[in-house]
């Protein structure tokens, strides 16, 4: 699977159906998930129609997601969108000071008990420049996914999250996702490296959100 693509909806260089054509030799199942805060009213309606376009076409499956922000205010989905999507990732993309680690899993945590976010996207990939929180502080975070049945994606573009904590998500039945973010069709579906940190965690395809279309 490859459920984080990106597309000229947001800030990615090919359509939808382009997204698709790559994806049809590489991937069984292709979530297109621009980024929500470019989509207008009337781009969701064209968004979302080129999307069903998509699914009647296409030899694999596709699904119609999106990408949210997550804010100190929370994720910027509406229950009126997310009703009319399969899934929603909701991802940070804010700005941190070294040392604020713990503001961004305060935040993840914010997105995770929000009943229109399945995924969180990216987990992880600003530690290296705010500084890397504990182990338990970490557990936190996937004991609250856990509660709210909530996944993570494995991100092939930042390659995160890291192997033990992938392994305890196996380990406590946390769903994951695999994820090129690609924003040029080439790169959709290249999660060789989602692969591989999924296997070596021992997981097994009902580990998987959306494992019944694989």
């Amino acid at each position: 699977m490859d459920l984080h693509t990106h597309t000229v909806f947001s800030d990615g260089i090919g359509d939808v159906l382009e997204n698709v054509a790559v994806a049809e030799d590489r991937v069984s199942l292709l979530g297109i998930s621009d980024h929500l805060h470019y989509l207008s009213w009337t781009n969701v309606n064209h968004y979302l129609r080129e999307i069903a376009r998509a699914k009647e076409e296409s030899e694999i499956t596709v699904l119609a997601g999106v990408e949210a922000n997550i804010m100190e205010t929370g994720t910027d989905i509406t229950d009126a969108i997310a009703e009319r999507l399969d899934y929603v990732i909701a991802s940070v993309h804010m700005w941190f000071e070294p040392g604020d680690a713990w503001k961004y899993l305060e935040l993840v945590k914010l997105a995770l008990r929000d009943r229109n976010v399945d995924v969180i996207g990216h987990f992880g990939n600003v530690f290296p420049y705010i500084g890397y929180p504990s182990w338990e502080e970490l557990l936190e975070v996937i004991e609250v996914a856990e509660e709210e049945g909530k996944a993570f994606e494995i991100s092939s573009r930042y390659k995160v999250p890291d192997l033990e904590f992938v392994r305890e998500c196996v380990k406590r039945g946390v769903k994951l996702t695999l994820g090129s973010d690609a924003h040029r069709p080439q790169d959709v579906g290249r999660i060789g490296w989602s692969e591989r940190m999924f296997r070596l965690a021992g997981g097994k395809k009902e580990d998987l959100l959306f494992s019944e279309f694989l």
